[in-house]
């Protein structure tokens, strides 16, 4: 039903390979770890643009010194830092990013009111200033980590792209559910023990292998359904299961540059968690919707689905060969 509008979506992405990286667009980072005297070592990180920096710039509580260096270039975004000294501390002070309401992206702000006492906020162009709070509430904590979570997967190319091909690879509603029920509850499971520090493996080999997830699933939706992989065919949801441990370590991987608020882990881990898997649910909702409409306007590709499945398998596997090979070279 919805493997029309899957197959277009492959052709536009794999006709963009430039901008199909880990994400699509880098948010704005700032950074601001205390150091005990009313100090605080400030980083700021910069999305580039056409080679040049974002024109977005922070702005520090007006009782903090505000005097970046100009940024550099590390290969994928600009950054900069200073050491910033705040009279009388953050509490109370406002924290803006100047800019940010001309742009589409958002700005994570993560911030120590003391060594080691960790808060986060997330800036978007609506709310490109905030009041730093001398403890957050539940609230606050839910809807910033929540956000974040949904951000992350929508923002995340590789993940969505594993899903994508999930939905083209099984056929029928009942093992559909069954199998992103498991790659929920999979990378669920590994996203508290990463997170938690029960499980500890590094970056660059997680972040391949979620690639050759992809790739092995393109590779079997290259074949006919008769001559694909038991495993996938029949019972789908151990697959799933099994590249959705992987993926786990992928978000726990982006959980652990956010940062968890000190004293509410459990909260933020379990709002974040939310989030990923509400951007996971309104992708899905969105790609069948879209199938839905483009089979009631056009029902004569219902008859051109294994040719087009076959070719969106090369889209889709190109794409992830490509990720193989870039993510192994970053070892």
């Amino acid at each position: 039903m919805t493997r029309l509008a899957l197959i277009l979506v492959t052709v536009l992405v794999t006709c963009f390979p430039a901008v199909l990286r880990a994400h699509a667009l880098d948010p704005g980072y700032l950074n601001l770890e205390a150091m005990g005297q009313e100090r605080w070592r400030v980083t700021w990180r910069m999305p580039d643009v056409n080679g040049r920096p974002m024109p977005i710039e922070p702005r520090l509580p007006d009782v903090c010194t505000n005097d970046p260096p100009p940024p550099v270039f590390d290969g994928r975004a600009w950054t900069t830092g200073w050491v910033a000294v705040c009279t009388g501390g953050l509490v109370g002070g406002v924290i803006r990013i100047d800019g940010l309401e001309n742009t589409r992206t958002e700005t994570l702000v993560r911030y120590e009111l003391t060594p080691g006492r960790t808060q986060v906020h997330r800036l978007t162009s609506a709310e490109t200033a905030f009041t730093v709070p001398d403890d957050p509430g539940v609230l606050d904590i839910l809807s910033s980590y929540v956000a974040l979570g949904v951000t992350h997967i929508l923002e995340g190319v590789d993940h969505l792209l594993f899903v994508f091909a999930l939905l083209l690879l099984i056929r029928g509603w009942q093992r559909l559910l069954w199998a992103i029920t498991a790659f929920t509850l999979a990378h669920s499971i590994t996203l508290a023990a990463a997170t938690l520090g029960w499980l500890s493996i590094p970056p660059p080999p997680v972040e391949a292998v979620i690639a050759l997830s992809i790739l092995f699933l393109a590779h079997e939706l290259s074949l006919p359904p008769e001559a694909r992989d038991p495993l996938a065919e029949r019972i789908p949801w151990v697959l799933s299961f099994a590249f959705g441990l992987i993926h786990g370590l992928g978000f726990a991987g982006a959980l652990r540059e956010i940062g968890l608020p000190e004293g509410d882990v459990p909260l933020a881990l379990f709002a974040f968690n939310i989030g990923v898997e509400l951007g996971q649910i309104l992708f899905i909702v969105l790609v069948l919707a879209v199938g839905y409409l483009a089979q009631r306007l056009y029902p004569k590709f219902r008859t051109m689905a294994a040719p087009l499945t076959k070719t969106a398998s090369y889209g889709i596997g190109s794409l992830a060969a490509f990720w193989v090979i870039e993510r192994i070279a970053a070892f």
